[in-house]
C-alpha cells in the first residue's frame, strides 16, 4: 500500500531527555554542532525502532532537530526573518507563560539557497526498514500571520512575483528531497485550519485579507509547488489548529474551507485534526473526491487520558456517512511535540497512544 497507511502519523515526537539537555548546551556554545548531531542520531536511530517495533509503517526523525515545527525549516530560506508573535485566540485554551509564536517577515528575495531537509532525510533513510517521511512546513506559513504587511515592499511592490519565488523555493527543496530517495511528504498548515476560526478570519480582514480568497490563493501556491510531481511522490497536508505544551490557537470545524480544500488542492492525502469539539462534525468530509485519502487524527496527542477503540470505531463509522471507509486511515490528531518543549504527556503515554492508532487501524481495516 502506497502512503498514508492505515496507521499513520503526523511527525513530532517527545524529544529524548538527552537530546533537550544536550540541544541546551549546543545554544550555549557548550558543545559542537558535531556532538549535538551525533547525539540526536543515535537518539532518533532508537525511537525509530520503537515506532517500527510496534508496527508503524511510515516513519519520521520525530523532528528531533528541530526547535519549532516550521521556523527551523523557513528560516533557511533567504529572505525570511523571524520577528514577534502572534495573538492566541482568547476562546481558547491558553499557555499559562502566555507564549505566542513567532512570526515570519519576508525582508528580502526568496531563494532557496541550499538544501535543508536533505541530510537529515538522508540519515533517517539509513536506519528505517518502512517509509520514511518528511514533514515540512507549508509555503503558506510565510504568508498568513503577517499578509501583506510582513512582506517587504521594496523585495515585492507585486504579490504574483512573490508567490513564484516561494514557489521556486519550495520546489527545489521537494526535487533536492526527491532525488535523494524521499517519497512521502507532508506539508503542515495552520493557516487553512485557522480559517475555520470566525475570530482569525475577521483578524485576516483586518489585515487587509479575503478569508473567503484565501483559500484559493493557497491552493493555488501549493499545487505551483506539487503539480508535476513524479507518479510516485506522494505528498499530504496537515491542517492544525496550533499546537503548544497541549494548547491551541484556533478553533471551528472545516466547513469555511472543505469545498476549495479537498477539491482545489492536488495533494494525495488530508491529516485532519479530529479529536475534540474545536474541529467541528465530519459533514465537511462530504466534499472528498474519491480519489483522495483522510487520515482521521481522532486521538489526541495533548492529553494523556488514552482512548476507548470502541469509541474510535463509533467516530471513523461516523465519519464513513460522508466518504468511503476505504479512504480514509487513522492518526494521531497532531504532532507530540511541534515545538521543543513537547506536550503535556509522558513517553509511555506517547507510545500507548501510537499503539492504539495501529491497533485501531488493525480492527477496522485488518491491516496497520
Amino acid at each position: 500500500m502506497k502512503p498514508p497507511f492505515r496507521a499513520d502519523h503526523v511527525g513530532s515526537l517527545l524529544r529524548t531527555q538527552e537530546v533537550k539537555e544536550n540541544r541546551l548546551k549546543w545554544k550555549k556554545g557548550l558543545i559542537s554542532t558535531e556532538e549535538l548531531r551525533e547525539i540526536e542520531n543515535r537518539a532518533i536511530a532508537e525511537t525509530v525502532k520503537k515506532m517500527e517495533s510496534i508496527g508503524m509503517k511510515s516513519i519520521t526523525d520525530g523532528e528531533f532537530r528541530r526547535d519549532y515545527f516550521h521556523l527551523d525549516f523557513l528560516k533557511e530560506l533567504a529572505g525570511v526573518t523571524v520577528t514577534g508573535g502572534i495573538e492566541a485566540n482568547p476562546n481558547a485554551k491558553v499557555a499559562q507563560d502566555g507564549f505566542t509564536p513567532p512570526t515570519l517577515s519576508v525582508t528580502g528575495k526568496i531563494k532557496h539557497v541550499k538544501d535543508i531537509q536533505v541530510a537529515d532525510f538522508n540519515f533517517l533513510k539509513s536506519v528505517v526498514s518502512q517509509t520514511p517521511k518528511v514533514s515540512i512546513p507549508s509555503p503558506t506559513m510565510i504568508h498568513f500571520r503577517g499578509g501583506r504587511k510582513a512582506i517587504d515592499i521594496h523585495s515585492y511592490p507585486d504579490m504574483d512575483e512573490f508567490f513564484h519565488d516561494l514557489s521556486e523555493a519550495y520546489k527545489q527543496e521537494i526535487n533536492a528531497l526527491y532525488q535523494a530517495g524521499c517519497r512521502y511528504i507532508q506539508l503542515d498548515d495552520t493557516n487553512l485550519a485557522y480559517l475555520c476560526d470566525p475570530k482569525m478570519r475577521a483578524a485576516a480582514k483586518e489585515r487587509g485579507e479575503d478569508p473567503n480568497e484565501l483559500p484559493r490563493t493557497y491552493a493555488a501556491l501549493i499545487n505551483s509547488v506539487i503539480d508535476g510531481r513524479p507518479d510516485d511522490l506522494t505528498v499530504g497536508i496537515h491542517l492544525c489548529r496550533g499546537n503548544y505544551r497541549s494548547t491551541w490557537f484556533a478553533e471551528g470545524g472545516y466547513e469555511p474551507v472543505a469545498e476549495v480544500l479537498f477539491n482545489n488542492i492536488n495533494v494525495d492525502a488530508y491529516f485532519l485534526e479530529y479529536d475534540d469539539e474545536r474541529s467541528g462534525d465530519f459533514a465537511p468530509l462530504r466534499f472528498v473526491p474519491k480519489n483522495k485519502l483522510v487520515v482521521l487524527g481522532i486521538i489526541s496527542s495533548k492529553f494523556r487520558q488514552l482512548e476507548d477503540m470502541d469509541d474510535l470505531r463509533e467516530r471513523i463509522d461516523e465519519a464513513s456517512k460522508y466518504m468511503p471507509l476505504e479512504n480514509m486511515c487513522v492518526s494521531p490528531q497532531c504532532g507530540f511535540s511541534s515545538t521543543h518543549h513537547g506536550n503535556d504527556l509522558t513517553h509511555d503515554d506517547q507510545w500507548r497512544k501510537m499503539e492504539l492508532v495501529v491497533k485501531t487501524a488493525t480492527k477496522v481495516w485488518g491491516e496497520s
